[in-house]
This record gives C-alpha cells, sequence and structure tokens, in this order.
C-alpha cells in the first residue's frame, strides 16, 4: 500500500470517528433527557386538572361518553328483550333515543343557568314529588311487586325519580339558610325539618314497595350532612339510625328477607332464588377481556331477566368485556373526581351541598347497579345511570349533571375563562385543551 493510500485510509477512519462519537453523544443526551420529559408530561396534565373549566368539561365528556355507550347497549339488550315478549322490536330504543334528545336539551339549559333558580325550583319540585308519590298510590299499576309508575299522557313516569331531585335542592337550600342564620349550633337545629322531610319522603316511596330509591334517599341525607360538617359523633348515630331501620324494612317483608337470603347463599348449590344472580354473573364471565361484540351477546335472549334495565352492566360486560366494564367505571370515577372537586371549589353554601349530594347519589346508585351484578351485593333494582333503559331515570340523572355543569362554572376563576374563550364552544374546548393558541 502506498504512502498516499495509507493517507486517504487514515483521513477516512478520522472523519468516521467524530460522527460515531457524536451519534453516541446524542443517544446519551435522548436517554438523559427521558426522565425531564417525563416530569414535563405529567406537569402538563396536572396543570390541565387545574384548569378552572376542567369540573365542567370532564362532566360534559363522561356524561357524553356514558350516554352513547348506554344507547347502544339498550339497542342490544332491548331488541332481543322485546322480541322474546311478542313486542315491536324497537320500541324500547326509540323511547331512549327520544330520551336522551330531551335530556341533552334539559341538562344544556341546567348548564347556563344561575344557582339561583335552582334554589327558587326546590320547594314546587319537592311538592310536585310528593303529589306524584301519592298519586302512584293512589292510582299506579303494581309491575314486578312495586308501585312506581304512573302514566300521564300515554308515558310511565316513575316520580320517585324526581322525588332525589327534589330532595338534593330542598336540603341544600334549608341548611344552606339555616347556615347563613347561624342555626346549625345544635343537632336539633340540623335535623329539623330535614328528616322528617326524609320520613315524609320515604315513607311514600316505600309504600310503593321500592327500597332501592329509598337508600338513595337515605345516601342523599348523610352526604349533605357530611358536606355540611356535620359533627362525627351525630353522623356516625345517624349512620347507625338509617342501617337499622333499612335492616328493619327488608325483615318485616318476607319477600325481601327472601331476596337477601338468597344473596347470602349464593354459593350454595341448592339456591332457589339465585337465578339471576347466576345469570348474571355467567354473562359477565363470558366475555372474557375483550367481549363477545357490540350486540352478540347469548345472555340477553331470555336468560338474564331485566336485561335493558337493573342487569344491563352483565349485556354490557358480555359484549364488551372486563376492558369495557373498567372504562364504565373509570367514566364514573371522572364524574366523582370532578363534582367532589366543585363541592371543594365552589364559594357558597347551597352550590358546595348540591354538588356533594347530586354527585354521592348518583355514583352511589351506579356502585349499588354494579355491586348486584357482580354478586357483592343484594339486587334492589335501581337502574345504571344513563346505561339502563328508563325515560324518568335517564332525565332526571341528566338534569342533575346539568345542574352540577352549572355550578361548576362558579368555581373560581371559570367565568373569566369562559368570557377569555369566546362564544364559540368548539374554540373554547380547543383553547381550554391548548390546541389552539390565542392571538397576540
Amino acid at each position: 500500500m502506498t504512502l498516499g493510500q495509507q493517507g486517504r485510509r487514515r483521513t477516512s477512519d478520522d472523519t468516521k470517528k467524530p460522527a460515531s462519537a457524536a451519534s453516541a453523544a446524542g443517544a446519551g443526551l435522548r436517554g438523559a433527557g427521558t426522565a425531564p420529559d417525563l416530569r414535563e408530561r405529567l406537569a402538563r396534565w396536572k396543570s390541565l386538572l387545574d384548569r378552572p373549566l376542567t369540573s365542567y368539561y370532564l362532566i360534559l365528556g363522561c356524561t357524553l361518553l356514558l350516554l352513547a355507550l348506554g344507547l347502544v347497549t339498550v339497542l342490544s339488550a332491548s331488541t332481543a328483550y322485546q322480541l322474546e315478549q311478542g313486542l315491536p322490536p324497537y320500541a324500547v330504543f326509540q323511547k331512549q333515543v327520544l330520551g336522551a334528545a330531551a335530556g341533552l336539551v334539559i341538562m344544556w339549559l341546567a348548564a347556563k343557568l344561575p344557582p339561583r333558580l335552582f334554589r327558587a325550583c326546590a320547594y314546587p319540585l319537592l311538592i310536585a314529588s310528593v303529589l306524584g308519590l301519592v298519586l302512584v298510590l293512589l292510582v299506579g299499576p303494581r309491575i314486578y311487586g312495586a308501585e312506581r309508575w304512573v302514566s300521564l299522557a300515554g308515558i310511565q313516569v316513575q316520580p320517585s325519580e324526581f322525588a332525589k331531585l327534589a330532595f338534593v335542592l330542598w336540603g341544600a337550600d334549608l341548611l344552606a339558610r339555616k347556615q347563613k342564620l347561624r342555626q346549625l349550633t345544635d343537632s336539633r337545629q340540623l335535623l329539623l325539618p330535614l328528616l322528617p322531610g326524609l320520613v315524609l319522603l320515604a315513607s311514600l316511596v316505600m309504600l310503593g314497595d321500592d327500597l332501592g330509591t329509598t337508600f338513595l334517599l337515605v345516601v342523599i341525607f348523610l352526604a349533605l350532612l357530611w358536606v355540611i360538617g356535620t359533627p362525627a359523633r351525630l353522623l356516625v348515630g345517624m349512620l347507625g339510625l338509617m342501617a337499622f331501620v333499612m335492616l328493619m324494612l327488608i325483615v318485616v317483608q318476607p319477600w325481601r328477607l327472601a331476596r337477601i337470603t338468597g344473596f347470602l347463599g349464593q354459593s350454595s348449590a341448592n339456591c332457589t332464588s339465585c337465578y339471576q344472580l347466576t345469570e348474571g354473573k355467567y354473562a359477565l364471565g363470558s366475555g372474557g377481556w375483550f367481549g363477545v361484540g357490540l350486540g352478540a351477546s347469548k345472555a340477553k335472549w331470555g336468560w338474564v331477566p331485566n336485561s335493558p334495565t337493573d342487569f344491563i352492566f352483565a349485556i354490557l360486560g358480555e359484549e364488551l368485556g372486563l376492558l369495557g366494564t373498567l372504562c364504565v367505571i373509570t367514566l364514573y370515577g371522572g364524574i366523582a373526581f370532578a363534582g367532589l372537586r366543585i363541592a371543594r371549589r365552589v364559594p357558597d353554601t347551597f352550590s358546595r351541598l348540591a354538588a356533594g349530594a347530586i354527585t354521592m347519589w348518583i355514583i352511589a346508585q351506579a356502585l349499588v347497579n354494579i355491586g348486584a351484578v357482580l354478586g357483592v351485593l343484594p339486587i334492589t333494582g335501581v337502574p345504571l345511570p344513563l346505561i339502563s333503559a328508563g325515560l324518568s331515570s335517564l332525565l332526571v340523572t341528566m338534569t342533575a349533571l346539568g345542574i352540577l355543569m352549572a355550578l361548576a362554572r362558579s368555581e373560581p376563576g371559570a367565568k373569566e375563562a369562559l368570557a377569555a374563550a369566546g362564544p364559540s364552544t368548539p374554540r373554547r374546548l380547543m383553547r381550554w385543551l391548548g390546541l389552539e393558541q390565542r392571538p397576540d
């Protein structure tokens, strides 16, 4: 090899070394920048959650996703149920779609209203609920052993659903007025007339054999006491009293007692009252991780009783699998996070009480329904919010969520954020997510 060739070879080797060294240094820098990048992303997500309108958009997004999923599942479950009963296959689904459309309008209107209008509606809504419950006892039909419905203009209405919302608004307004007048210094002023109001509504509901709604009224009552800051001794005493009353209501009615004993003995081979629990578990188990596919459920064809209503979570689990059920639970968790965030951040007492009570009611109802399908709680007959078929439940739940959205607009900085975003809702959402830059 000549000297010229050796020189050219050394030159080419020397030019390769810096490149390889630079690539190694770049790889080291990229590796070193992984942790800061992760911290930066976490900081961005935290700043997103700390924004004034986080609760507002979180409730809106979770509600729309649960509503869409509910409509699809109701279509699947109710079609098979109606065909099994020899009825028009799409009647339940059509009613649910109309209810969802009306509910979206009501939720949008409620989200625009100031909290003082909700306070003004508290007493009229409570009176209307009491009259509706009395009307049910007088002329309502008995379906599945319970009197819950009354027909108005050919539409089945369930006044007990409206009673829950009425009790929230009335109780929140009552306690807010008492706190303003400094009348919450002793237990008697705290419980009167809130406790008699609960007894009145619960008695009318229980005369119609609706234990599930009675339990939810008790949850609302305890949530109001908790949010207002009731002393721990009194709160524990009320919790024990309510548990004792619920137990007595179960024991005095043979068919309720049989349902509880069936729940406790569901692992027994000769359990005769566990059919619904057993079939619901089979439906959930057959879904596996990813489900059998939307509309492909087999259990909806007469195997799971009340599949479009009380046990729709079993059909959802069969068609969407464990992944789908976890997504549903996560969406309810998002509503819980947003509702409690609103209750913590709003400035006035009424908004704080109403937000806390609505959140506890909706989440408790979801947990009771899901727990019954999973077999960890007794069957109470309460629907799964936003998913189960049922016009009254859907409208009341969406109204309550619209009230939560209106209360979220009272959070510190929310009004300024809405004013700065402008009137366009899509552009407001894009700016809130950081996808559009504001002009300088």
